[in-house]
């Protein structure tokens, strides 16, 4: 995974700066990162299947390199303690983007697209097709077949394992009730049409679950 990955990340940021060292100490630093051992489903898989995602998506996006910074960066920080994560995570983009030529515009950007992560039920500007497609891709799994689904619910409770079970029931509960509450998951109409079906039988399974006796 690390060397096709490696070679992705090179490709993207070259371009933004001739600095090898700082090139490979970065991917180095987000490896660790989404390898650390406490991370079971915010991985380097995920990071693959979102850049796999817009690769195979072919669609227009207006600025296509920031939205795949912002997916590298996204979920570098992720602490299930913390509230800050998306803040800190895109905080860690503009350290390494600063030493980069990516402009002061371009930069602020990656960080606005990770930062609206925190929540996905949250109204987003209609006419931001970059973000739109974003926010739909990293909510993906949501819609993934039943099987793939299941093991992504288990994967986040591993993630949350200091969490005691009655305050993980709790706090999943309305979490899964905050995104079935709202009128369509996804924001644009090529996840939409493809995973809002789907995507809501699984969150009202998951909810169902926890309702009996959880996972």
């Amino acid at each position: 995974m690390n060397t096709t990955l490696a070679t992705r990340w090179n490709r993207l940021t070259a371009p933004l700066t001739t600095d090898v060292a700082l090139r490979n100490a970065t991917f180095h630093q987000l490896s660790e990162a989404y390898c650390a051992s406490d991370r079971h489903y915010h991985t380097l898989n995920h990071i693959r299947n979102l850049l796999d995602s817009l690769e195979r998506s072919g669609l227009a996006l207006h600025d296509p390199e920031v939205v795949k910074l912002a997916i590298w960066f996204h979920d570098a920080v992720y602490s299930s303690l913390r509230d800050d994560n998306e803040a800190r995570s895109a905080a860690l983009a503009k350290e390494f983007l600063s030493k980069t030529t990516l402009s002061a515009e371009r930069c602020n950007r990656v960080a606005y697209l990770i930062e609206r992560t925190k929540d996905h039920t949250q109204p987003q500007p209609a006419a931001d097709v970059d973000l739109l497609y974003f926010l739909d891709a990293d909510l993906q799994i949501l819609g993934a077949p039943e099987a793939d689904y299941w093991q992504y619910a288990r994967q986040v409770r591993q993630e949350y394992r200091l969490v005691p079970d009655f305050m993980y029931r709790r706090g999943r509960r309305k979490v899964l009730e905050k995104m079935l509450s709202t009128a369509q998951l996804y924001q644009t109409e090529t996840f939409r049409s493809r995973l809002e079906a789907a995507a809501r039988r699984n969150l009202q399974a998951e909810l169902h679950a926890w309702d009996k006796d959880g996972l």
